[in-house]
């Protein structure tokens, strides 16, 4: 018999081991998420005959649209199958069951990020399309930006960041991600030194970025926001604010797909424009 349900407390062993299982993530990273984000009703669990089979975290975002309007959005994150129950449909199970609850709870819409691209094709069979781009750059191993002054860090709380992310996205279509999703990006960015969420004054404004470690021990900009006038002023002085900085750095301009949307409710799928695009940018990937 199989069960979707609202995660149980006692469930988060079992949860940690799909994770584990699934990302090979464990350790500090999963432990920042059970602290900074977690609660039973953000996980939804499929039960095969009493033992848990498969997981998603959904994260309460609000999917902006200029002139249209203010969307309630869940974004699926960690969606996972245990390796020996994988090839009988249960995660196409799960992305079901989690509309129907998503349908009681009055949640219009969903998105999700694939974590690699042949998921892209998984996700499109239940329903997904694509409609989340960025723009992903890196500077040549060996053609860094000279060091340069006149730039300083400000670290930012998770709710300062979210005030700074939705002033620079203002007229952009894009998710607005509660404070609670930004302190587990923070405390993601924290596990690596330098990484933070931080504010850089600009010659036009003010900039937004966010910097996680990477494998490599570098820094990625997971995100650039700033005045377009700004962009370059900002990448040349990245050298100089992150001594760790990989090179590499993330923007809302752009056409590399990223995410993707599911609309639950029949009114809004039939009038969504599907070749417009959005920005959804920090996904904890």
């Amino acid at each position: 018999m199989i069960q979707i349900r609202i995660s149980r407390p006692e469930d988060v062993t079992r949860q940690r081991e799909l994770w584990r299982l699934a990302f090979g993530d464990e350790g500090a990273y999963v432990d920042n998420f059970y602290r900074t984000y977690y609660r039973p009703e953000r996980m939804l669990l499929l039960e095969e005959d009493g033992e848990v089979q498969a997981m998603t975290a959904w994260f309460d975002t609000t999917f902006v649209v200029p002139e249209r309007g203010r969307y309630r959005a869940a974004y699926l994150y960690a969606v996972a199958t245990h390796p020996e129950a994988r090839g009988r449909g249960l995660a196409g199970q799960l992305l079901a069951g989690a509309d129907r609850i998503f349908r009681e709870w009055d949640i219009p819409a969903v998105t999700t990020v694939p974590a690699e691209p042949s998921l892209h094709r998984f996700f499109g069979r239940n329903g997904f399309r694509e409609c989340f781009v960025d723009g992903q750059f890196s500077l040549p191993r060996n053609g860094r930006a000279t060091l340069l002054a006149g730039a300083a860090l400000e670290r930012l709380s998770p709710g300062e960041y979210r005030d700074l992310r939705e002033e620079l996205l203002a007229g952009t279509a894009h998710i607005d991600l509660p404070r609670e999703a930004l302190a587990y990006q923070a405390g993601a960015c924290a596990l690596a030194p330098g990484g933070g969420l931080y504010a850089v004054q600009t010659p036009h404004g003010r900039a937004a970025l966010c910097a996680e470690g990477m494998e490599s021990g570098e820094l990625l900009v997971k995100e650039l926001l700033c005045p377009p006038e700004d962009l370059d002023w900002v990448v040349e002085r990245l050298p100089g604010l992150l001594p760790r900085w990989s090179s590499a750095w993330r923007t809302p301009e752009g056409t590399h797909p990223f995410g993707m949307l599911k609309w639950l409710d029949p009114e809004l799928e039939r009038s969504w424009d599907w070749s417009s695009t959005a920005y959804l940018g920090l996904a904890f990937d």
